[in-house]
């Protein structure tokens, strides 16, 4: 049943031949203006397992965050992943994007610049993340401007990368790294191959996997009713995803006991 305060449709069941994607930050977890500080429940980490178990393991995360954080984040679970927007991918020695070889020290003197920004305006805060460098405002709304100008000013001096804006935040990330990228790729390798793309996310960084489901035959899932965005379903937020999720897992629960005979007369 849709949500009536929602533009777009509820998404359908999972069928036995899609593949799922998941964002992790807006979409599972809420937002915090310190990002380091988030859980994922326990319960929703069972349910993850539990879908992973049905889709033979063709459940991925698709995250701005490094991989190192989402492993800690699923712990116990270790799905397939796409971390940084899809410049690292789990396994995969090679990033999914060529980087300059003296960008070590671009983003050195970045992160130098970001640092005295954000000690201008409190509340901001800097995330390194390695390759890539996010600035959050979420705890200081009155210095978006501020933020945006200093981004757009150093990005001409950041060679092979571009901005990527989102909730509140803003990150220098290497050209040609995006999660619709990151799909298409997963979607060329086993367990996703021949699979129908399902990929659930709330922000603009996910436009680029809701193009990419689409484009492999499946389907989008907006989490919440941010306008603009070409997804063909929505959920109102991480609340309803887990419940959505809950739904598909109590399904392969279901036909997991018809598969082994179980609550049969006898």
């Amino acid at each position: 049943m849709a949500d009536a305060n929602l533009p777009r449709p509820s998404p359908p069941p999972l069928d036995d031949d899609c593949a799922l994607f998941l964002d992790v930050d807006g979409t599972l977890i809420g937002f915090s203006t310190d990002p380091a500080s988030v859980r994922v429940p326990a319960q929703v980490l069972e349910t993850i397992g539990a879908i992973s178990d049905r889709l033979q393991g063709a459940v991925a995360l698709v995250s701005g965050r490094p991989l190192v954080q989402l492993d800690t984040l699923f712990a116990p679970l270790r799905l397939p992943a796409a971390g940084l927007h899809g410049h690292e991918f789990r396994g995969d020695a090679q990033a999914a994007a060529d980087i300059p070889e003296d960008t070590s020290a671009f983003l050195h003197e970045l992160h130098r610049a970001a640092t005295h920004l954000a000690a201008a305006h409190p509340g901001v805060l800097v995330e390194d993340k390695g390759v890539s460098l996010a600035l959050h405002w979420r705890a200081a709304p009155q210095a978006a401007d501020s933020v945006a100008g200093f981004a757009r000013e150093r990005i001409a001096g950041l060679p092979g990368y571009r901005l990527q804006p989102g909730d509140h935040v803003i990150e220098f990330v290497p050209e040609g790294s995006d999660k619709g990228a990151a799909v298409e790729r997963m979607m060329a390798r086993p367990p996703f191959a021949g699979r129908l793309p399902v990929f659930i996310g709330d922000d603009l960084t996910d436009e680029f996997g809701f193009a990419a489901a689409h484009r492999g035959g499946g389907w989008s899932v907006l989490v919440g009713a941010r306008a603009g965005s070409i997804a063909r379903h929505a959920l109102a937020d991480p609340d309803a995803v887990h419940e959505w999720l809950r739904a598909n897992a109590l399904q392969a629960s279901v036909m997991a006991r018809r598969s082994t005979g179980a609550g049969a007369d006898g």
